[in-house]
C-alpha cells in the first residue's frame, strides 16, 4: 500500500504487503499485477508533477515459499523509476531466495535491492515520517492507507471501464502482422520435445 500523503523529495513509498496475514491464501498473480498497476495508473493520471521515482517495502515475515513461486516481475515497461527495493524481516529462507534470483536481475536494479534482517536498518534509507506505524513511522495506518486506496480505487471505478474498451486496432497497423512465435524463436509445441 502506498503511504499517499508523504513523499520525500519527489520519491514515493509502498508498503508492500505489511502486516498481513500469513495464512491469506496466495492470490493469482495476474489478478495481484492488475491492482498494481491499477494504483501505478491513478498515481500517474494524479501526480502531475511526475514522481522521482518509487521505493518499495516488502515485508518477508509474510511471505511463503508458495507466494515467491507466484512471482513474475514485470516492471520493464511500466513508466515509474523503481529506486529502491528495501526487503524487511529477511529470514535465511528469504534471503536465499533472493540470491538465487539476483543473477536474472540487471546490474543496476541489483544494486538497488537492500535486505533487512532488523528494520533498524530500514530507517538509514528511510525516514521514518515517511514509514507507517507498523514499521516504527509516524506517518499513518497501513489499515488508513489502505481505506484511502480502496476509495481511490471506487472513484476511478468508470475510468477503469474506459480503459477496459480500449483496444488496439490491429488491422491499421502498417506492414505484415507480426507473428509472435518467430519473433521469440518458438514456432510449435514442447508435446515432441525429446531430451537425451
Amino acid at each position: 500500500m502506498r503511504n499517499s500523503g508523504h513523499q520525500t523529495n519527489g520519491i514515493s513509498i509502498l508498503f508492500l504487503p505489511t502486516g498481513l496475514d500469513k495464512d491469506v491464501v496466495t492470490p493469482n498473480v495476474a489478478d495481484a499485477f492488475k491492482l498494481a498497476f491499477m494504483l501505478g495508473d491513478v498515481r500517474l493520471a494524479e501526480e502531475k508533477e511526475g514522481v522521482a521515482g518509487d521505493v518499495y517495502v516488502l515485508d518477508a515475515s509474510v511471505a511463503t515459499p508458495t507466494h515467491f513461486a507466484k512471482f513474475t516481475p514485470t516492471l520493464e515497461a511500466y513508466p515509474v523509476k523503481l529506486k529502491e527495493v528495501h526487503v524487511i524481516n529477511v529470514s535465511p529462507l528469504v534471503d536465499k531466495i533472493v540470491n538465487f534470483v539476483k543473477p536474472f536481475i540487471k546490474d543496476k536494479i541489483k544494486e538497488r535491492i537492500f535486505l533487512h534482517s532488523d528494520t533498524n536498518d530500514l530507517y538509514k534509507y528511510v525516514p521514518k515520517e515517511m514509514l507507517p506505524t507498523e514499521l516504527g513511522g509516524s506517518a499513518g495506518s497501513l489499515k488508513d492507507f489502505h481505506a484511502a486506496w480502496v476509495q481511490k480505487l471506487d472513484e476511478y471505478t468508470d475510468w477503469f471501464a474506459e480503459q477496459d474498451n480500449i483496444k488496439a486496432n490491429e488491422a491499421l497497423r502498417p506492414g505484415k502482422p507480426t507473428n509472435y512465435d518467430e519473433l521469440f524463436g518458438i514456432d510449435g509445441s514442447f508435446r515432441q520435445l525429446v531430451i537425451d
